[in-house]
């Protein structure tokens, strides 16, 4: 077996996800069954199924300082370059190009809406074109942060395709002070 630190962090993400998995599943199996869906005039004919999520990546993404836009109509625009970094998840591997940007608006209620765009090569050279468009709103009134994302991901045809055929949702937190970066995390709904 491959023993790099790449390979060692892909077993350890892999077995926390799943002893998180086995320890919901314990953890529902003692509490009270989780509540119905709700009916609605079509659920007779077209039962309603909830979507699933499926781990994609990891994605650390290095920023270089903020650039201030100035202010719009509606809110205060500013601009973050991507410089670099790595990704990786299940058969998935390689760095984030330099290159990219995120523009971001800090909306006058406190959110701040995303608009990333940039690129990951794999470790065999393909480029994956990213759109990652994120609401972030700040912990308040008793309610932890929020931080979600809609994610487009364009794959070349070949081994990656099967990325093309999904939709993906995805978490943001920051890496800092320790380090300018994201942590992108990435789903896929099945």
């Amino acid at each position: 077996m491959n023993d790099t630190p790449a390979s060692r962090r892909h077993l350890l993400l892999s077995g926390l996800a799943a002893t998180a998995a086995s320890a919901s599943v314990g953890a529902c199996a003692q509490t009270a069954p989780a509540p119905a869906l709700p009916a609605t005039s079509t659920t007779p004919g077209i039962p309603m199924v909830l979507p699933r999520t499926e781990f994609v990546y990891e994605a650390i993404v290095d920023l270089e300082p903020t650039l201030q836009l100035g202010p719009s109509p509606f809110g205060d625009r500013r601009m973050v370059p991507i410089v670099g970094g790595s990704f990786e998840g299940p058969g998935l591997r390689g760095k984030v190009m330099a290159g990219g940007a995120d523009r971001q608006l800090v909306r006058r209620d406190g959110a701040t809406a995303l608009d990333a765009v940039y690129e990951l090569q794999t470790h065999d050279g393909a480029i994956l074109s990213i759109r990652n468009r994120v609401l972030s709103r700040p912990a308040r009134n008793g309610q932890p942060r929020y931080a979600f994302s809609t994610i487009d991901i364009t794959a070349p045809d070949g081994p990656y395709g099967w990325l093309n055929d999904f939709v993906y949702v995805g978490t943001l937190d920051s890496l800092r002070p320790k380090r300018a970066a994201v942590v992108i995390r990435v789903f896929r709904i099945t």
